[in-house]
């Protein structure tokens, strides 16, 4: 509760800040209605917020300006859980976050910590725009909130100072820390490895003295924090894929009208593809960046990540996660 307060408090200040400014924006309004200002809260990345300044853009033009969108990066309204749950109660408008943390919220997002579920990008965009992901945006409903779609968060690497990984055989042993997530752990240990959950904080030092040997994670993250520094391989095992997704509250989406509800909807799609696209661009630019600074970095082919994938299947881990969410079919359709 105090966290919601403080959000609605930033919200109250920086709305008085934008009207007080007299903004032309904030004062005028359009032939094809009444305007409509929306708080829109969107994440650290540089992809997502590119994505976001895509949107604001074209969700104002294609409601002939009826549609005002506050971009609020960085998660200043709050981490994504207070974001998601501020954006139920309608004192944000718009909000961007990770999946895991809201699984426990929306159980159907426990599948994307499933290993394996998407091989590369191009199945992950599929499988997300196809038919089921529509329906985990469309029964997002039920807790009051409009899915609009999936960005892209991106795929977790494997990094350490002993071996290039290809194929599980290669981490057997290894102490790789984890985040503190029953089905990580699991999948790491139907591998061979020794998995370790540790707090983020402790990760560069704990590899740095030899307390663990592996962490994994997306190269963004990699590199901002410099695990190249104490880690010889990065390898592109790329065994877990994480969207962010992008939700408004329901009652707030209903209350538009029919124009600005097809902004929204052609605001969504365009940032889609617009932050996937950086995101690659981002990713490819580390990639060069990794390999020019001495990394060596190691692409896995979709033949090993099949072998990663059985050995997690032979482990019940697919069981673990299909028993954690409402629609478990839709894993096993994904799977398939």
């Amino acid at each position: 509760m105090k966290k919601r307060n403080l959000v609605v408090l930033a919200l109250l200040v920086s709305s008085s800040m934008l009207f007080a400014n007299g903004t032309k924006e904030g004062q005028s309004s359009s032939a094809s209605g009444k305007q409509v200002r929306l708080t829109f809260s969107n994440v650290t990345s540089q992809s997502g917020k590119d994505g976001g300044e895509l949107f604001k853009k074209v969700a104002e033009e294609a409601s002939n300006g009826t549609l005002l969108i506050d971009l609020f990066p960085d998660n200043q309204l709050g981490d994504d859980r207070v974001v998601i749950e501020t954006t139920q109660f309608g004192d944000i408008d718009i909000g961007v976050s990770s999946t895991s943390p809201i699984a426990t919220m929306y159980p159907d997002f426990y599948a994307f910590d499933a290993p394996y579920l998407f091989l590369n990008p191009a199945d992950a965009y599929a499988k997300l725009d196809g038919e089921i992901g529509q329906k985990i945006l469309d029964n997002m409903s039920s807790i009051g909130l409009k899915g609009l779609g999936f960005w892209e968060n991106g795929f977790r690497d494997f990094t350490n100072d002993k071996v290039p990984v290809k194929v599980p055989s290669d981490v057997k042993g290894l102490k790789v820390r984890v985040m503190e997530n029953q089905v990580h752990i699991a999948a790491w240990k139907s591998w061979g490895a020794n998995p370790t959950p540790m707090a983020f904080t402790e990760v560069f030092t704990g590899l740095q003295q030899g307390v663990i040997d592996a962490e994994e994670n997306p190269l963004g993250i990699i590199d901002a924090n410099k695990f190249q520094e104490v880690q010889d391989y990065v390898s592109l095992t790329q065994h877990v894929y994480t969207p962010y997704f992008m939700v408004m509250n329901l009652d707030k989406f209903n209350s538009l009208t029919d124009l600005q509800k097809e902004a929204i909807m052609k605001a969504s799609q365009a940032s889609i593809e617009y932050q996937r696209s950086q995101s690659q661009k981002y990713e490819g630019e580390i990639t060069k960046k990794l390999i020019a600074g001495g990394t060596i970095v190691t692409e896995v082919s979709d033949a090993e990540k099949a072998q990663w994938r059985q050995l997690a299947e032979d482990a019940g881990v697919y069981d673990l996660v299909a028993e954690k969410m409402d629609h478990p079919e839709f894993l096993t359709e994904w799977l398939k």
